[in-house]
């Protein structure tokens, strides 16, 4: 089993699940697949931006392009969801 399922069955309140850690494994499986998607994207981005012609190792130059693209990546990312946050927070607080 992967731990999840483990979780499921055992119940822990006679055979019924707890909806408070099946929305915190959720939860965590949602941050798992966001991080494997950010990074997948700044993987492609990065690549096709920094690498020119593809070989057996990097080049100075290709190694320095990728690093700085990856901060930058990371950078606007969190800047953007910083950004969001707050204004989900505000919004939640006018409801």
């Amino acid at each position: 089993m992967d731990g999840y399922g483990s979780d499921f069955a055992a119940g822990g309140s006679g055979g019924k699940m707890d909806t408070g850690v099946i929305m915190e494994q959720v939860k965590v499986q949602i941050a798992v697949a966001n991080a494997q998607e950010l990074l997948q994207r700044m993987t492609d981005k990065c690549f096709k931006k920094c690498i020119g012609k593809p070989g057996s190792t990097l080049d100075n130059s290709e190694q320095k392009c990728i690093a700085m693209c990856m901060d930058r990546y990371m950078d606007a990312w969190n800047t953007v969801s910083r950004t969001y946050n707050s204004r989900l927070q505000r919004e939640r607080a006018h409801m």
